[in-house]
């Protein structure tokens, strides 16, 4: 049994939509956002106090786009593109893009509109690393100007990847700059069934679990 600890709607959300997607029997464990903070049981765990935390036996992972390809690879998935496919190298620079490109300039802007004091809040580095998070999603309009997703010509892990760095932006209030293909491919993610049901299974779960549902304050809209 695959156990997964999760925050509402943080990057924990990319192995939540993976198991979704695949079906796989899990365990879902709730956190309070952030768990080093308000779970410090947690910190047993995982010595970060960071989500996610999946554990599968004897496996120990906490990178939200390693754990995407692992699930993947585990399930012996088409959401996997194999070495000697076209696109392998595609979808590896995709699948990694989502989380190291995309996500760490949000963070910036998570950081300087919400988790700062009042006092220590920039509102001009925010948008700075907004416009940089902007600028470096707009390098995927050709591609789906062309594909429908990534990679391999259908639904991977990368796209699960590339598509939280999308609820995020959507969060931050940043979906609007979204060009027109990113903007269309974003629609095509979130209306997919397993994105669907990773909503409702966290929401379930913090109900039957005493969490609040109410996403964690990094995934509030701006301002």
């Amino acid at each position: 049994m695959i156990t997964l600890y999760h925050c509402m709607s943080a990057r924990s959300f990319r192995p939540l939509w993976m198991l979704e997607e695949l079906g796989p029997p899990y365990e879902l464990k709730m956190l309070p956002f952030p768990p080093r903070a308000f779970d410090k049981q947690y910190l047993a765990v995982n010595p970060l106090g960071t989500v996610p935390a999946l554990f599968d036996g004897a496996v120990r992972m906490t990178e939200s786009a390693a754990m995407c390809q692992y699930l993947a690879v585990r399930a012996g998935s088409a959401m996997n593109v194999e070495p000697g496919e076209q696109d392998y190298a595609a979808y590896l620079n995709f699948l990694h893009f989502g989380e190291a490109t995309l996500t760490f300039p949000q963070t910036l802007v998570l950081r300087y509109t919400h988790f700062e004091s009042p006092e220590r809040r920039a509102p001009q580095v925010a948008e700075d690393y907004a416009k940089w998070f902007l600028a470096r999603l707009r390098t995927l309009e050709p591609r789906l100007g062309e594909h429908d997703f990534l990679a391999a010509g259908r639904f991977t892990a990368a796209d699960v990847s590339v598509g939280y760095a999308l609820l995020l932006a959507q969060h931050l209030g940043l979906s609007e700059r979204f060009t027109p293909e990113v903007a269309r491919y974003w629609e095509r993610l979130r209306t997919r069934d397993g994105f669907g049901r990773a909503m409702a299974a966290q929401e379930r779960a913090a109900i039957a679990q005493g969490i609040s549902t109410v996403a964690a304050p990094d995934m509030r809209p701006a301002g």
